[in-house]
């Protein structure tokens, strides 16, 4: 063949292979990449899945009463994309909208389908000539098209009426793109009560969708997420399995029937230890203070019993979203930290610490030793003065480990810290909880600063530990931080006679199926008998607590109870507040003292004396529980949010009626006022005085405001005087 014919055949070749490649790419783009959009054109009925969100389990007190459940709550939602495509079915012409961006810093014009005036002048037209349109934020819905095309619903109206609801079901088949369901809407009952245990939900977003759903499903509703408390911490069980919904549509987007519906099921059941009548009891109690924490356990378990904090919120505010005026609410009130569970954040401890120094001191085999007290203990050109020195120059004398305790006598744990060493101190608090957390089931739960751990060398690499500050760790200054928690559990080890359980939020958890997720079974941590204390050594620990309530002289003579014998540590920590000097205060104790059942911990910032202001608030608290336990049934109410206040406590007001009823001869004055804690103001303030009163708050749903595009209904305009 001739050269020239040879070329011609290849160029008419490749021209034949060069078509039929760019048919195969015509092909591959209209049957496999575009297929689903073509489908859609042609006339006849198309198959829709729907995901559904699983229902969220209830949470529960540990006597059945439930705290968060699930109201009936109606919906309407939009499904955009398919109202966008119903309204170019009938329209020839696109409606869009040139907006402006800002794209890598610069001002961009760009053109969008214009999807708030369709939905206005398709859809809610039609909802306002039925009577069922309402106000809405348009540039949030915007912001959803753009964002989530047809996959993810705008939820247009969770407010509905029933009916509403009714009415909405009658007509819907005139309204493509339009959904009516019924989800289940988070409540709280009781208002703010237990809301820091329990926390709040946030809607779900963006980013909770998996990758995957958009092949699975044409339409994908999510559930909300714990942000705070139990429902945060035990969020994945909470949730219940997803429901799956196959509907069939004619081509005008109207629904035919369904094909297929795999419903939704229950997330399980979850029962804390927390008794809702014992909660609304030291919630009130605690409202008699400005800034306060409470925590009730029982010594033989661990369980949690109660825990409050004030001031506090009401989780129903966030359901399903909070308004920003609410929000601004809460904001103005940052200082006060309502958000801040106080039960497990740090605070300075105070004498509270001689009790984890009397472990520290039982475990080197000093339980039995005598130390004087001369008033003070020198540290260079520096002392720590004993509260009876810095009040009168008075000295205690030769005290044991009983008479130290009740009578709260600085200089003899300085003493005996220093004898044992830093290192036997850390051992002994370390046993007892202290400088880590305690593995609660609640977010946020802080640590504490013990000084001399590992930790505490971490976060100060120059620091030393000084007999002056082992001195300080002794009573519960310096840089040490404990949680009331933490001091609680401590206590529960001390009354049951050496068990340290880990203490417990929840008690139970159990499918909607029965079976049992979490089971009720108490966790031992640490035996200190076996880990080297004697029985006979933490008696005489338990003998001073006994004697600071019920004999003369004792710190915590306030908390007496009548018929009921109950042992005590009392508190006063010196540290700052708003910046200016101030004392956190403390009761740290436990009853009835033979047999024990409960420990009850109280701090209360900015106050006087633990035992003129925690006494009183402690006594009313074991007042309430024992008499539920003799079969008087404590009041259950929902409980409103207490603000709380900056204000400074210098004492409690017990009732007249309950302080005659205790004999006030057994109470010494000087001791109760004063408080334990004293000495030079550069050796005893702590270089971390605040607790943490400023928990983060997770961003929470935030309702979308009506804006201009969003009113469909003329707002009602006010008459003003001629």
């Amino acid at each position: 063949m001739e050269p020239r014919y040879r070329l011609r055949l290849y160029l008419l070749t490749a021209l034949v292979l060069f078509g039929f490649g760019a048919l195969l790419t015509r092909l591959h783009s209209f049957q496999i990449e575009r297929r689903a959009e073509f489908l859609e054109q042609v006339p006849g009925n198309r198959m829709v899945t729907v995901r559904e969100p699983g229902i969220r389990g209830e949470i529960t007190d540990r006597n059945g009463i439930a705290l968060a459940r699930n109201l009936r709550n109606y919906e309407v939602s939009f499904n955009l994309d398919e109202i966008y495509k119903a309204y170019r079915q009938q329209h020839d012409e696109d409606l869009t909208i040139d907006r402006l961006t800002t794209q890598a810093g610069l001002p961009r014009k760009r053109s969008e389908k214009d999807i708030v005036t369709i939905v206005n002048e398709w859809t809610i037209k039609r909802l306002r000539d039925l009577g069922l349109a309402k106000n809405y934020n348009a540039g949030a819905l915007r912001t959803h098209f753009l964002t989530h095309g047809g996959l993810v619903p705008f939820t247009y109206r969770a407010d509905l009426t029933y009916e509403e609801f009714a009415k909405f079901a009658e007509h819907n088949l005139e309204l493509p793109g339009v959904y009516i369901s019924t989800r289940g809407l988070r409540e709280y009952p009781y208002g703010s009560l237990a809301g820091h245990v329990l926390g709040y939900l946030k809607q779900w977003e963006k980013g909770d969708i998996p990758e995957s759903a958009a092949r699975k499903f044409d339409h994908y509703i999510g559930e909300e997420k714990g942000a705070a408390g139990v429902e945060a911490t035990m969020d994945d069980i909470l949730r219940g399995p997803e429901g799956r919904k196959t509907i069939i549509k004619d081509e005008k987007g109207r629904v035919v029937s369904m094909a297929d519906y795999i419903k939704p099921d229950v997330g399980a059941k979850v029962e804390l230890t927390i008794d809702a009548r014992a909660q609304l009891l030291v919630e009130n109690v605690l409202r008699k203070a400005g800034r306060a924490a409470a925590v009730v356990m029982d010594v033989n378990t661990g369980e949690v019993i109660a825990m409050a904090s004030v001031p506090d919120y009401d989780p129903n505010a966030f359901i399903p979203s909070i308004t920003r005026e609410r929000l601004k609410t809460y904001d103005a009130n940052k200082q006060l930290a309502p958000f801040t569970n106080r039960a497990i954040s740090s605070f300075a401890p105070g004498s509270t610490f001689k009790l984890p120094t009397a472990i520290a001191g039982a475990l080197e085999g000093m339980a039995t030793r005598s130390f004087s007290c001369d008033g003070y203990v020198p540290y260079g050109n520096h002392k720590i003065g004993c509260w009876i020195w810095n009040k009168s120059r008075g000295r205690h004398g030769l005290l044991t480990l009983p008479k130290a305790i009740q009578q709260s006598c600085n200089p003899y744990f300085n003493k005996l810290a220093n004898t044992i060493g830093s290192k036997a101190m850390v051992t002994g608090f370390q046993l007892m909880g202290f400088g880590k957390q305690t593995g609660i089931a609640l977010p946020a739960e802080e640590a504490g600063v013990l000084p001399g751990s590992r930790s505490w060398y971490d976060s100060s690499p120059n620091a030393n530990m000084t007999q002056a500050l082992t001195a300080m760790l002794s009573i519960g200054q310096g840089d040490s931080m404990a949680t009331p928690l933490q001091v609680c559990a401590m206590v529960s080890t001390i009354a049951n006679g050496g068990k340290y359980y880990q203490p417990r939020i929840v008690k139970k958890a159990t499918s909607n199926d029965g079976k049992t997720v979490i089971g009720d079974v108490p966790k031992l941590e640490v035996d200190i008998i076996q880990a080297g204390v004697k029985p006979s050594d933490l008696e005489l620990i338990r003998k001073g607590m006994w004697m600071a309530v019920n004999e003369p002289g004792g710190t915590a003579g306030k908390v007496k109870i009548p018929n009921m014998e109950v042992a005590a540590k009392s508190g006063t920590a010196q540290t700052t507040d708003n910046g200016k000097k101030s004392n956190n205060s403390w009761i740290a104790s436990f009853a009835p003292f033979e047999n024990p059942r409960y420990a009850v911990c109280v701090v209360v910032q900015n106050a006087g004396s633990g035992g003129a202001v925690c006494g009183p608030m402690v006594n009313l608290i074991y007042r309430g529980l024992f008499a539920q336990d003799e079969g008087l049934k404590l009041p259950l109410r929902p409980q409103t949010e207490y603000a709380g206040n900056m204000d400074r406590y210098e004492k409690i007001d017990l009732p007249e009626d309950i302080m005659a009823s205790i004999n006030a001869t057994e109470i010494d004055p000087g001791t109760d006022e004063v408080g334990e804690t004293g000495g030079e103001a550069d050796l005893i303030t702590p270089r971390n005085p605040a607790p943490a009163s400023s928990a983060v708050l997770p961003t929470p749903t935030i309702t979308p405001d009506v804006d201009e595009d969003g009113t469909v209904i003329p707002r009602a305009k006010p008459v003003l005087d001629q």
